[in-house]
């Protein structure tokens, strides 16, 4: 089984620039996630795009979903921002149907102290082996449906769509 990863960019993504104060985007740390965790699945990384999800627009998720439908992997991985998350996975769970797709992504960047990155992103590995056809959402332990999730902006996590 060879996984497809897909880099779209988010707070996962973002460094903070000493000049600036801003959090900003250079390049991505999913490959290195990847071999800091030690993963020997046989896997490849794609970067679609460097953007905050509050930028991503409708051609921005056609291309993601141009992208998934494409590769040959049945198993696929997207880092993807968590603000508007919930609206890519929607899109994506209504047109494949028969691939397995991961979203996850994180509340604090990978390059800050006790980012929630690296757990995520082992989450996502690990849930996309194990899960049958279907979209979901992967946050902080726990797994979502496309049809079933939401961002709970107050608390800061992803919850079932009905809570």
């Amino acid at each position: 089984m060879k996984l497809k990863f897909f880099i779209t960019g988010g707070t996962i993504c973002k460094r903070y620039n000493e000049i600036s104060g801003a959090l900003e985007f250079r390049d991505s740390f999913i490959p290195g996630m990847l071999e800091r965790g030690r993963c020997k699945l046989d896997y490849s990384t794609e970067q679609l795009m460097l953007k905050d999800s509050l930028e991503m627009n409708d051609q921005d998720r056609q291309t993601i979903l141009a992208s998934c439908s494409a590769c040959e992997e049945s198993k696929i991985i997207i880092s993807h921002g968590t603000d508007t998350m919930v609206e890519t996975t929607r899109l994506l769970g209504q047109k494949l149907e028969h691939k397995t797709v991961v979203l996850f992504g994180a509340m604090i960047p990978y390059s800050i102290h006790n980012s929630d990155a690296i757990f995520n992103l082992g989450c996502a590995v690990t849930a996309v082996q194990l899960l049958g056809a279907g979209v979901f959402v992967v946050m902080n332990g726990h797994i979502f449906r496309w049809d079933d999730v939401s961002k709970n902006r107050g608390d800061g996590i992803f919850q079932r769509a009905d809570l």
